[in-house]
């Protein structure tokens, strides 16, 4: 085992911890969901903005009219994904949102056959089918508890697929620029498109009492900043798969958190149906290890 693989599993434990906080901070925020989503990718920018600017603002002249084309597209998807996740987190349950935001490997392989080729294996097709199968478990569960539930379903799974099209966007600017750049430049943009968004819908940026200001902040720090960016720290020393593996128990801790923090029970169906995406997610990221390569360039 090399060096620092051992220190990279105890980053992606900490990692996983810190993005199961994320539906929990949400859901105990009384902002709008577009307001939330603005501050968290603010604070995120504006914590990177001095890092970025002593070491790396140089790099801004390696960014070509097509990098910008896509960064710029990869955060308005960005941004939109967080809308739709902290609207749904006000119809449905935290367990039944993030088991359903937990499918992006699903829409990320989708994604992946139709723009760059890349097969299905019997394996991931049987996996996919099964994960599928689950989300069916909780819509119908949530729908018998009540209409507006199986909404937060409904848009729980869109965010989904437009966070894996930001990744699909962004995924060939990132290979050319450092992870620091990239997400400074792809916050900043997602920070705008928010702006934008809060100021057309008219919804108020404060003044906020000092809980909410903590609770933004805590969502850029926590699973922004120390979450994802442990993930993309460790990918240096551990596969892809083990990250994809691990980030499926962000549900489980998300469910637990939500009972101990929000009183918020789980259903039967929630149980089932979640357990069921778990498997077949599980089973698919190890099937995608058999995949052939990419047939296109």
């Amino acid at each position: 085992m090399p060096p620092k693989a051992g220190l990279a599993s105890l980053a992606i434990i900490v990692g996983v911890i810190t993005v199961s906080f994320s539906a929990i901070l949400v859901k105990l925020s009384a902002g709008e969901p577009g307001v939330i989503a603005f501050y968290r990718m603010f604070f995120s920018a504006l914590i990177l903005m001095p890092f970025f600017l002593v070491k790396e603002a140089a790099k801004l002249k390696d960014l070509t009219r097509k990098d910008w084309v896509l960064t710029c597209i990869a955060g308005i998807f960005l941004a939109f994904h967080f809308i739709l996740w902290f609207e749904s987190l006000q119809y449905t349950s935290v367990a039944s949102s993030t088991v359903l935001v937990t499918m992006q490997p699903l829409f990320a392989f989708v994604g992946a056959y139709f723009f760059f080729g890349e097969r299905f294996t019997p394996g991931a097709v049987v996996a996919a089918v099964i994960a599928i199968s689950g989300s069916v478990v909780i819509g119908f569960g949530d729908f018998r508890v009540s209409g507006l539930a199986l909404w937060g379903d409904v848009l729980a799974l869109v965010s989904c697929a437009l966070v894996t099209a930001y990744l699909l966007f962004g995924q060939s600017v990132r290979k050319r620029l450092s992870l620091l750049t990239y997400t400074f430049i792809l916050y900043s943009i997602s920070s705008i498109v928010l702006l934008v968004y809060v100021l057309l819908k008219g919804e108020s940026l404060g003044p906020f009492p000092q809980q909410e200001w903590i609770l933004f902040i805590s969502l850029a720090v926590l699973p922004t900043l120390l979450g994802h960016s442990l993930f993309n720290w460790s990918i240096k020393w551990v596969s892809t798969t083990v990250i994809s593996m691990a980030i499926l128990f962000e549900p489980v801790g998300a469910t637990i958190f939500a009972y101990l923090i929000l009183n918020e029970g789980i259903t039967l169906s929630q149980t089932i149906g979640g357990s069921i995406i778990l498997a077949g997610l599980g089973s698919f990221i190890l099937s995608m290890r058999k995949t052939k390569k990419p047939i296109k360039n």
